[in-house]
């Protein structure tokens, strides 16, 4: 499948580069999407879409022109790049782009079912068992949501320095969430997600039943859970939380962009400890159907690991093209962008703490009296000083090294480098999460991961009542 022919693309590069110019660039896609909820005992939508555009990219000196629409003709493409070419204007003749020549990305994310070829009526038996199966674990279920979602992306990227590449990218998710409710009017929610870089097979085991009943079990629990204490204590992050911390907390600290401004906390510290040495950090896009793996990014250049924070020392960011032009540093394949919409921007993969040396139960049963986060919420984060302020969307009291009662509304509080700093027992274990991150008004596809860490102390905000 191809978008743009090799011929036409040089033409548009050739013409785009005219009056000047140290780069230019042609980004297609091509998406076809459909999404599936079942809502208060029935289906509530179905959505589906198909999309395609372009967006044209011409750097000169520092400055980056830029332009999308929705024709991929060649003479509608050579009309856009000739207004591109215009506004950038430095009477400077390049000279013509040189010979394509294309890259043979190893597959990361092998998909055996394309979703395209499934009925529909399949996918809506999907939501509609979800419904019967979060309703039927216990009564006080009053209220049931199921969401599926299926995307299939085709990019193609043509640029002046003769880069030709393209990828086919996969992704489906499955979402259940529950309400429960007692006799004293009490209501709780509990939410579930499962997905990634992968095709139908998702839901070629027990992921539905798995994802429902989980649903089911934090909105009960919450029911019956006590509130939160409030205070500083020693907190266990639980690897089923996910990486929200280390994504949030430190993930977007470490971007280039933000650096190359001195806009985070971890700007101009290359080479120092930022963290205590137990603790490394990665992003990856090379794992296999993790969510925000792919082959390449969204400038063409291939997807890799990363070490960020290596024993404790930062010895990474995350860079686009510009950000590693800035840098002096080769690209590390995490230029995305959300579409053909929008310019990329250094952004995460699959970010994850690495895991340690300790058994999951001995950090567990180390702590005298705190707090067991197996779940984490959602929250917010300052990348320019670290504060953050999390929820807790599932979590217990530790006494005397064992699991005990389950408290609902807790919130965490603190400073990511601060807590990076201070952990001292790091797990053998590692789970992963999944989402959707937002940055500058555009949304890409992430997962994150943790292994379980021990942090000395925490603020925890609890609730009253």
């Amino acid at each position: 499948m191809t978008l743009l022919s090799e011929n036409s693309a040089r033409k548009i590069l050739s013409l785009m580069m005219q009056n000047g110019g140290r780069f230019a660039e042609i980004y297609l896609e091509r998406s076809e999407g459909r999404a599936i909820r079942f809502d208060n005992r029935q289906l509530d939508t179905i959505t589906q879409g198909l999309d395609q555009g372009v967006g044209l990219r011409l750097v000169v000196d520092d400055k980056t022109f830029f332009a999308n629409g929705n024709a991929l003709d060649e003479a509608s493409l050579l009309t856009l790049a000739e207004s591109l070419s215009r506004a950038a204007r430095v009477d400077q003749r390049q000279e013509d782009p040189v010979a394509f020549g294309r890259t043979s990305h190893p597959e990361v994310n092998p998909v055996s079912i394309d979703p395209r070829t499934v009925p529909l009526k399949a996918k809506i038996d999907l939501v509609t068992e979800a419904d019967a199966l979060m309703r039927s674990v216990d009564k006080r279920i009053v209220q049931a949501t199921a969401l599926y979602r299926e995307s299939v992306r085709f990019i193609e990227i043509f640029n002046s320095e003769g880069m030709a590449e393209q990828e086919e990218r996969y992704q489906c998710a499955f979402v259940c969430s529950a309400v429960a409710a007692d006799s004293q009017g009490n209501i709780q929610t509990g939410t579930e997600v499962r997905g990634g870089a992968l095709g139908y097979e998702l839901f070629s085991g027990a992921t539905v039943k798995e994802a429902a009943q989980e649903a089911a079990r934090i909105a009960l629990l919450q029911l019956e859970a006590e509130p939160a204490p409030a205070g500083t204590f020693m907190v266990v992050l639980h690897s089923e939380a996910g990486g929200t911390m280390i994504h949030e907390a430190v993930g977007h600290g470490l971007e280039g962009d933000f650096n190359a401004k001195e806009l985070s906390v971890y700007s101009g510290k290359m080479g120092s400890m930022v963290a205590s040495p137990l603790i490394t950090v990665v992003d990856d896009g090379t794992l296999a159907n993790k969510r925000g793996s792919e082959k390449m990014d969204d400038e063409g250049n291939p997807a890799r690991k990363n070490i960020l924070i290596e024993n404790g020392k930062l010895v990474g960011y995350l860079h686009d093209r510009k950000s590693a032009r800035h840098f002096q540093v080769g690209a590390t394949g995490n230029g995305r962008r959300e579409s053909y919409r929008h310019l990329p921007q250094p952004r995460m993969r699959n970010t994850y703490i690495a895991p340690g040396n300790d058994a999951p139960d001995k950090i567990i049963n180390s702590v005298q009296k705190g707090i067991l986060v197996k779940k984490m919420g959602g929250g917010q984060v300052d990348i320019v000083n670290g504060n953050f302020v999390f929820n807790v969307s599932e979590g217990y009291m530790i006494e005397n090294g064992k699991v005990g009662k389950a408290i609902r509304g807790a919130t965490l509080t603190g400073n990511g480098p601060k807590v990076m700093q201070i952990i001292d027992m790091v797990g053998s274990d590692l789970g992963f999460g999944i989402g959707t991150c937002g940055k500058g008004g555009q949304g890409v596809p992430v997962s994150d991961a943790q292994p379980t860490i021990r942090i000395p102390e925490i603020v925890v905000g609890g609730i009253v009542g």
